[in-house]
């Protein structure tokens, strides 16, 4: 199995403990499950490694990968910080009792609406991507009579060798000011001598799904020597240095295991080491983990409904959800593992792709695919879904989407309620 909380037993797929096909019959399909006890382990690996590593750190959870209210309870007891990209992953948060000093707000085009919302939610930083933002904030934090901590993003110019949707470090992005043209040093002068904004540090973030270590070390690399430019000609010496995040997780068999802890190990140590050779006191380290944090701790649940055989081409099992639930194969050809969860036991001699419900040739979950030959009313589980599934689900063809159901050793309890047709025509007028 591709992670330890995945087992088998009298023929039945078990996650989390407990018995996937009795919680499809309880809680019917599409069905979202997290592991409540993953998601507590995952941030404590980040919480508690990058407290001994570092002088000072924080993680902050990337709640785009899967942003519920439940969630930012369970991540605020794990003591992580949070950021949030939208007014609606903010209104989450505050609605769950996060702590707001915690709160670090991302995006490329924030609306003069969303920087006041957050400014009156109180958030804790700003993540500044341009002048246009920057001078947005001074403004409407001078207007409340605030002075507003921000960090500033820049870009490093690294190419993260990940798929092309997901990499934002290099030069030609969206997010950012690029250090490699010049335009970093006049932004963050301008940033400084503003009375609204103040300026705690820098961001980076190079990618999503990252197995290098190379990455981030090239990434701090780029970030110290530009952190010692700014000292050397503005006289201005960082509090924060914000790394991004992005290590990968499993989705195959094929993927490599990531070593979170030493890796951090080894980003502590590479820091450290050029902070010295640079002469500059080491920053407070943040991290952003997303897809690290609940991707292994989720899993997606559907009942088969067809088979269909092409001789000469492909086979084709098509199930209960697909590209509402699970956009990630329709955009990125992203790998999955899946399993007939009701029939573990038996020989996986049937090669089809999984297709999903919708009225679209794109909707598939997964290619070349090799189960027990389906039969109507089989369970289909696939695994690692915990991010940017429920939190990339949409309505396409009027579907509802599924609940989020936690498993907490024996318990079980519902998170988000599955959506009803009556919820879909909720807002028409």
């Amino acid at each position: 199995m591709i992670c330890d909380n995945i087992t088998s037993t009298n023929g039945h797929l078990r996650f989390a403990g407990r018995d996937t096909v009795e919680l499809a019959e309880r809680y019917g399909t599409p069905l979202y499950l997290m592991d409540e006890g993953r998601i507590r382990h995952n941030c404590r690996v980040y919480r508690e490694n990058m407290d001994r590593l570092f002088p000072a750190a924080l993680p902050l959870y990337a709640s785009k990968a899967l942003s519920c209210k439940r969630l930012y309870e369970i991540v605020a007891e794990e003591g992580l910080g949070t950021d949030v990209v939208s007014p609606g992953e903010l209104y989450l948060a505050r609605s769950a009792g996060f702590p707001m000093e915690k709160v670090f707000f991302h995006g490329n085009a924030k609306t003069d609406a969303d920087i006041a919302f957050a400014m009156d939610c109180g958030v804790g930083y700003f993540i500044i991507d341009n002048p246009d933002e920057l001078q947005a904030v001074e403004r409407l934090a001078g207007e409340r009579g605030i002075r507003q901590k921000a960090l500033l993003r820049l870009t490093p110019g690294i190419d993260p060798h990940t798929f092309e949707a997901v990499s934002t470090g290099q030069v030609d992005s969206k997010f950012g000011i690029p250090i490699e043209t010049g335009q970093a040093l006049p932004f963050v002068a301008r940033a400084l001598e503003l009375p609204h904004v103040d300026v705690q540090g820098l961001h980076a973030h190079v990618g999503s799904q990252v197995f290098d270590s190379q990455v981030f070390d090239d990434t701090a690399d780029i970030m110290l020597r530009f952190l010692g430019e700014l000292r050397e000609k503005l006289g201005y010496t960082a509090a924060m240095l914000n790394l991004g995040g992005g290590y990968g997780v499993r989705y195959t068999e094929r993927d490599p295991v990531v070593d979170i802890a030493g890796e951090l190990a080894h980003v502590a140590d590479h820091i450290r080491r050029r902070c010295r050779e640079l002469d500059l006191p080491m920053p407070a380290i943040l991290m952003e983990p997303g897809r690290s944090i609940v991707a292994d701790a989720g899993m997606t649940l559907y009942t088969v409904q067809s088979t269909k055989v092409i001789p000469g081409y492909r086979s084709y099992v098509s199930v209960d959800g697909g590209m509402t639930d699970n956009p990630r194969f329709a955009l990125y050809r992203s790998a999955y593992t899946v399993y007939l969860a009701n029939r573990m036991d038996e020989e996986r001699d049937f090669v089809c792709t999984v297709g999903g419900r919708c009225c679209e040739s794109g909707d598939v979950i997964q290619e070349d695919v090799a189960l027990p030959a389906p039969r109507r009313g089989d369970v289909l589980a696939v695994c690692t879904t915990g991010a940017y599934n429920y939190s990339m689900a949409s309505n396409y063809n009027s579907v509802p989407r599924p609940p989020i159901v936690m498993l907490d050793g024996e318990r079980d309890y519902v998170a988000v309620r599955r959506e009803t047709l009556r919820d879909l025509a909720a807002r028409e007028a």
